[in-house]
């Protein structure tokens, strides 16, 4: 299984996080830093420079965490990736001062934003030979509806949902491709998020897609996967059928047309996060939700949630193996932490 984007391949790449390893805007980057293995030189946080990212984080990376893109610059970085959200989607005057100068640096530019920086002529006209960005949120060409075409395919398709968003739907995905790779099977991820393409470099983001091309754009990523020989295809979540906000988990549900579902959810939550007003049913109940919707009373093939994959941060690891145990009991599925225990039992349940 190959984490790597094809443009990072060969790539010394600076993380730009400012505020964001200890502040909750972070998300992207931490998830590069986790889960990609391109060459990282630096992190860039002035508000956690000189400290360590592993105590920090629990991310097992060894390497510097820099105030500046100039410093990340010192230590041969080649490629700066935006790795933090800003307030309201646009960069602080200070951050394009910054960018702008790795550009007249000589570096690549692999922007995560909606706000698209490729076509902008005062960012664009910085750019020498050899030099790119990379804007990762832009729609592909050539989308069409989808046709429901992925239920032919023989191979394994595994779609990450949640009872939430933003609950490690995509950590899930790819500790199942770890485990899938430890176990000598061959996993395909197919990413939907920026996070998640800058790590695999295969996929779809799926927030930039017009929502009738949605299914579309996903069903052609899906069956592009299929093309390599694999024994599972990985789709990574977005969203969720509970959530008000949500219009990603429908569309990856049709276009990717899964076998098997993994529910995510994190433990002793009981409504959406930030709406109160939102319970979070029983599980069982969003489990038999899931398998109906994916089923469509019979429109397309049944597809059942192998496993629960439950995030325990913040829990002691007595507490969190109680919690494990207590949902898989309620559910009746094999539930795990993926990121605390790794995805083998999920693994083997999606197998058997």
């Amino acid at each position: 299984m190959a984490f790597l984007s094809p443009r990072l391949q060969e790539r010394r790449v600076a993380v730009l996080l400012h505020g964001g390893i200890r502040g909750p805007r972070g998300k992207t980057g931490l998830a590069f830093l986790r889960y990609s293995k391109a060459a990282v030189v630096a992190a860039i946080d002035q508000d956690s420079a000189g400290e360590s990212l592993r105590a920090i984080t629990g991310i097992d990376r060894s390497l510097p965490i820099v105030a500046t893109v100039a410093e990340a610059i010192a230590l041969g970085a080649d490629t700066v990736l935006i790795g933090i959200a800003p307030s309201g989607g646009a960069l602080p005057p200070e951050w394009r001062s910054e960018l702008q100068g790795a550009l007249r640096s000589g570096l690549s530019l692999v922007n995560g934003l909606h706000q698209p920086l490729a076509q902008d002529p005062d960012w664009r006209s910085l750019l020498q030979p050899g030099q790119w960005i990379w804007d990762v949120r832009v729609e592909p060409t050539g989308l069409a509806i989808g046709s429901g075409l992925a239920q032919k395919l023989a191979v394994r398709r595994v779609l990450a949902v949640g009872t939430d968003m933003a609950i490690g739907k995509m950590s899930t995905s790819l500790e199942l491709c770890r485990a899938a790779d430890r176990q000598g099977y061959r996993a395909v991820f197919v990413g939907t998020g920026q996070a998640g393409l800058m790590i695999a470099g295969v996929g779809v983001p799926l927030d930039a897609v017009r929502v009738d091309f949605a299914a579309g754009a996903v069903e052609q990523a899906v069956l592009r996967a299929a093309d390599r020989p694999c024994d599972l295809i990985v789709v990574e979540g977005q969203g969720s059928l509970l959530h008000p906000g949500s219009t990603a988990t429908l569309p990856l549900m049709r276009g990717s047309q899964p076998t098997h579902l993994v529910l995510v959810h994190r433990a002793g939550q009981t409504h959406l996060r930030d709406l109160p007003h939102c319970p979070i049913p029983p599980l069982p109940e969003v489990v038999a939700l899931y398998e109906a919707i994916a089923r469509a009373g019979g429109t397309y093939p049944a597809a059942s949630v192998a496993a629960i994959a439950l995030n325990t941060a913040g829990l002691s690891e007595e507490v969190a193996r109680a919690e494990c145990d207590r949902v898989a009991n309620e559910t009746g599925r094999p539930c795990t932490d993926p990121v605390r225990y790794g995805a083998e039992a999920i693994m083997a349940a999606i197998l058997g």
